[in-house]
């Protein structure tokens, strides 16, 4: 007989004989029959075994222990007057793998800093069990998102030497032997003997090979892991993590919110169809009122506004600061949390400092601000960050001079200014803050299968 998932019994609920493998999640043995509570991961839902003295192992089932995984053999029975639609009546329950009593994950609730201490194990949890099954679908949904609208998925490289985000924030890769390094002239390591024959890194972005596929393709996205060197052991950073970058060729500023907008509600309303039992489990045991938040933005309005009259707004309200609000200043998480109350929905807050921003972002014509817009929404603040990209060479030649940026390591990306260049924008989304913004998750650490911290790099 065919394994059937537990998923397919709750989605379609028949009497029938099946066949099933699972996991115990909990057993009450009584006198002349017990209850296995068992979990095959299809879904966050538990199925209730029964079984009865009948059976020749009896004994041995009602001792099985939680952790047990098993293969049972019965009749589906449907239940509607019972919490469950169906419940399944065995006519032989086998032990697969035995699990001892000192099983780490007993069912109680346990802390998320416990779990964390054995992420391999809390996957089995109905928490992770829901975060991770969120984190899949809107996986899929991103790319479904792009495939549908003509977006080319591009694999950019993660092994780069083009510095995007600065190389003090990249991680450093060598073959070179550190007990025996060689160097150069000048006392400086030479690097002309590694694998590469330079300096490479791990990438922090994989925007500017993204920009020369959109110059081919029009459109284009990236979605893979980045890595980043700072040491920030805040809830809402980590040193490995995964980006969603698209870039489109011919659309400025505003067609670049348009998309962010779309894009947003398409994977927020993707998730919601495909993970009810999931949302539901956050919004009751996560974050109270999950659900309302979420489809409160597919129906909100983005407001879109600069950053000077964000300042305007928020050096005018009757708030203490803990950061005072500056025009030449970035915006505090305090700051974001008053602006999306001001407005009551998500807000793009357009047109930066450019002292504050990346030197590959449009310069607008007052030669103060460039093109580039955050997306804030409530309770989360900043979700994504993008801008239009510099298209004119001689600007972008005098930005580069201006912050001593290497020209020679990116000449091939001038080469999308040079050659039939346009205008066309950009953005970026980490992954992870968009899974914790889907569950109510507060932590980074808990929306990541194993995370990458200062000072934890454990499995």
């Amino acid at each position: 007989m065919q394994r059937v998932r537990i998923k397919k019994l709750f989605e379609s609920p028949k009497e029938q004989e099946i066949f099933l493998c699972a996991w115990v999640r909990t057993n009450r043995a009584q006198a002349q029959f017990g209850f296995l509570s068992v979990n095959d991961g299809s879904i966050i839902t538990n199925l209730q075994v029964v079984y009865d003295q009948k059976l020749e192992n009896f004994e041995e089932i009602s001792k099985f222990r939680t952790g047990v995984s098993v293969a049972v053999t019965g009749k589906v029975v449907l239940t509607p007057e019972a919490k469950q639609p169906l419940e399944l009546h065995a006519t032989k329950v086998e032990m697969l793998g035995d699990c001892p009593e000192d099983y780490p994950i007993q069912p109680k609730r346990h802390t998320r800093e416990f779990l964390r201490d054995n992420a391999h194990l809390r996957p089995r949890t109905n928490l992770f069990n829901a975060v991770f099954r969120i984190r899949s679908v809107a996986a899929m949904a991103v790319h479904s998102y792009f495939q549908s609208n003509g977006y080319l998925y591009v694999h950019t490289p993660l092994i780069t030497c083009a510095d995007c985000e600065g190389s003090d924030q990249m991680f450093k890769i060598t073959t070179l032997d550190f007990n025996n390094l060689p160097y150069d002239e000048d006392g400086k390591v030479d690097f002309s003997k590694d694998l590469f024959g330079k300096q490479a890194w791990i990438t922090g972005s994989g925007q500017l090979q993204g920009e020369t596929f959109a110059m081919a393709f029009g459109d284009i996205y990236t979605f893979g892991p980045t890595f980043r060197t700072e040491n920030s052991n805040t809830q809402t950073h980590a040193n490995e993590f995964w980006m969603i970058e698209p870039e489109m060729a011919f659309c400025d500023l505003e067609g670049l919110m348009d998309i962010e907008e779309e894009m947003l509600k398409y994977v927020i309303k993707y998730v919601i169809d495909n993970c009810p039992a999931e949302i539901d489990f956050c919004d009751q045991f996560v974050e109270k009122g999950l659900k309302t938040k979420l489809t409160d933005l597919l129906n909100a309005k983005f407001t879109r506004i600069s950053h000077h009259d964000v300042v305007d707004i928020l050096l005018k309200a009757n708030q203490k600061w803990e950061f005072t609000p500056n025009y030449n200043d970035d915006i505090a998480k305090e700051h974001e949390r008053y602006i999306t109350e001001y407005f009551n929905g998500p807000v793009f807050i357009t047109n930066w400092p450019k002292d504050i921003k990346a030197w590959y972002m449009k310069l607008n014509p007052d030669g103060k601000t460039v093109a580039a817009v955050d997306l804030v929404v409530p309770k989360a603040g900043e979700l994504m960050g993008g801008s239009q990209r510099e298209e004119n060479l001689d600007v972008l030649l005098k930005k580069m001079d201006d912050l001593h940026i290497d020209k020679e390591g990116i000449d091939w990306y001038l080469d999308t200014r040079r050659y039939g260049g346009c205008v066309h924008s950009g953005f970026g989304m980490g992954f992870e803050r968009l899974i914790m913004y889907l569950t109510g998750i507060e932590n980074i650490r808990d929306v990541i299968p194993y995370p990458r911290t200062p000072k934890n790099c454990e499995y």
